[in-house]
């Protein structure tokens, strides 16, 4: 997968997580990115701990489920931290 489509993945999983998370989470289009991109790292370390392969290609159904659920995770633990941050 080239880098685009990496980048592509990443802002589309990043976005599906936001939709998916209940409350309201801060950041732009370029936080939703990196925290996307991050986390379908995070998805492909997952995979390849778990079925033995990471990412595949971009139109691989594992592929998109693997990002989605990197990103919950990465946004999960970035609301966490920005939270307490925001309340201290």
């Amino acid at each position: 997968m080239g880098i685009l489509a990496f980048l592509i993945l990443g802002l589309i999983a990043g976005a599906i997580a936001k939709a998916l998370l209940p409350g309201r989470q801060g950041g732009g289009w370029v936080v939703t990115l990196v925290l996307g991109v991050v986390g379908a790292i995070l998805g492909g370390w997952i995979g390849s701990l778990i079925f033995g392969g990471g990412l595949g290609n971009f139109f691989d159904l594992r592929t998109w489920l693997l990002s989605i659920l990197g990103a919950v995770i990465v946004l999960l633990i970035f609301g966490a931290v920005a939270g307490r941050r925001s309340r201290a």
